[in-house]
């Protein structure tokens, strides 16, 4: 072979290996790097007691940071501009490049989460585990540093859209101050907490039109009565959670009591038994359902942050209705008119009784759920197994929905219309959320 044939056919094969090394696949991340991030955030939130409306707010920017770099990368997902009120429009600077997008949404979501939660630093450290095991499935460090530069842009501009929601203002707000009228809510035991978040049905919506979008029906007048509609339920709810439970009934009421505020005592001691609140237990069924559909790493954030805007949502609309009704406790009432004696099986939330939280919140999540995965998704929820609670198995969202509204009867802590009413609000958050998502937006 000539000296100048043996040059081109070595510069073709170098050209060709150059060539194949450029564009060399860069590893992908999948569903369960989702649900890592939401694990840890869900852990800082227990470390912290943060409270149940709170919790959501943190899911939902957190989320929405990953979504925007996912939807601006994955032309199958949509941009929440136009969907979510006051959304801003996003654009990134051309100079932001050779980054790994699905890196970015999960980086961006830490680096959001890391700002909100009050223990966000702890993130710091499992952010830098997490990068040591994206360097070992082929993550460079050039990429690497790419697709933070990205994280911390998107990440910016989530935190500026989380800041003027006005949550900030409430610390302005006068101190909540209690009725003390007949029938109003009254703080309860052991502990006598302060009231939870009053004013968190000032801070903006993400998709509804106003905190009192969904207003339910009001709750059966508080009276004294014996032949009244409300001595009637405060004597089903003393007959029922007090002798009258099943070991079934007692083992559903614990397996949703989801309380991060629940505070023990023993002799003179109080002590704090830390749990996750329910949201966190709805955003924990979501990476269950992820994970058994194996859905790809653009859908898993997708879902993850559609459930997470609904429950920020239904959160500030059932808030509103808790703190506008103030409605008493059964513990407080059953107490004062027919046994001083009585305690609920589950201990009681410090905040009003209508409408119930759990009602709201596990419904509007499996509203949401239900149109990604069906009607008919089986599925076992071990969320709770590291706080000593045992799996159950469901077979549908739905199913575990009205199990986790019923529970609160069970527990003692809510009556019946609470529970009730509580489902039609949150089946008509959901719905709108799903709605507001399909409709409200095109992808650019």
């Amino acid at each position: 072979m000539k000296r100048s044939s043996l040059s081109i056919v070595l510069l073709f094969v170098l050209f060709f290996v150059t060539s194949s090394c450029s564009q060399k696949k860069q590893p992908e991340l999948t569903n369960r790097d989702v649900s890592k991030v939401i694990s840890q955030m869900s852990e800082l939130m227990v470390h912290d007691v943060t409270n149940p409306p709170l919790a959501a707010r943190f899911f939902a920017y957190s989320c929405l940071a990953g979504y925007e770099v996912v939807s601006e990368n994955d032309k199958h997902i949509k941009s929440m501009q136009g969907v979510l009120n006051e959304y801003p429009v996003i654009k990134v600077p051309k100079q932001i490049s050779g980054y790994n997008y699905q890196l970015s949404a999960v980086l961006a979501m830490m680096e959001t989460a890391g700002k909100l939660q009050p223990s966000g630093s702890l993130l710091l450290k499992y952010e830098e585990n997490y990068l040591d095991s994206c360097r070992k499935i082929g993550f460079s460090d050039e990429v690497i540093d790419s697709s933070k530069h990205y994280a911390k842009f998107i990440s910016k501009k989530i935190l500026a859209y989380a800041k003027a929601d006005k949550y900030r203002q409430i610390n302005n707000y006068p101190r909540y101050k209690l009725k003390k009228t007949p029938g109003s809510w009254e703080v309860t035991p052991p502990a006598y907490l302060v009231p939870v978040e009053p004013y968190f049905n000032t801070i903006r919506t993400l998709t509804l039109n106003s905190a009192s979008q969904f207003v339910p029906d009001p709750p059966i007048p508080f009276s004294t009565d014996k032949t009244s509609a409300f001595y009637k339920f405060l004597l089903l709810s003393y007959a029922k959670s007090g002798n009258g439970l099943s070991q079934e009934e007692k083992n559903i009421a614990n397996f949703w009591d989801c309380n991060p505020f629940n505070v023990q005592n023993e002799g003179h001691m109080l002590f704090g038994l830390k749990k996750i609140s329910p949201g966190a237990h709805w955003m924990g069924i979501t990476g269950i359902a992820c994970n058994q559909a194996k859905t790809s790493f653009s859908k898993t954030v997708e879902v993850n942050t559609v459930v997470a805007v609904g429950l920020l949502d239904c959160f500030i609309c059932c808030w509103e209705d808790k703190y506008r009704t103030n409605r008493i406790r059964p513990e407080t009432a059953i107490r004062r008119y027919i046994d001083a004696s009585w305690k609920p099986l589950l201990q009681t939330p410090p905040f009003p009784e209508y409408i119930s939280g759990h009602s709201v919140v596990s419904t509007t999540s499996a509203v949401i759920l239900t149109h990604y995965f069906g009607n008919n998704f089986k599925y076992t929820d071990d969320v709770e197994v590291n706080f000593g609670i045992p799996p159950r198995h469901f077979n549908s969202f739905n199913q575990a929905a009205k199990e986790a509204a019923i529970s609160r009867f069970w527990g003692g802590i809510h009556f019946m219309d609470a529970i009730d009413n509580g489902i039609i609000q949150g089946t008509k958050v959901g719905n709108w959320v799903i709605n507001k998502v399909n409709n409200g937006a095109k992808k650019p």
